[in-house]
């Protein structure tokens, strides 16, 4: 958390063969990431229509990130 309370809300696009593998290994050797990043299975980020991303700052996220 950071000093002034501020937690941003974030959601991650992750590529099913590249991101999310890294994503998910790092899940079963127990390392921990914040609970603010949300992850986002995609089968192809190349794919990632922009509507996805407008979509997620419409709800309420604070960032994105697209990793592929």
């Amino acid at each position: 958390m950071s000093t002034n309370g501020f937690e941003p809300q974030l959601l991650a696009f992750c590529c099913n063969f590249c991101a999310y593998a890294a994503a998910d290994l790092a899940g079963s050797s127990r390392i921990q990431y914040p609970p603010n990043i949300k992850i986002v299975l995609l089968p192809c980020t190349g794919k990632l229509d922009v509507l996805y991303a407008l979509k997620a700052f419409e709800s309420g996220a604070d960032g994105i990130m697209v990793a592929g």
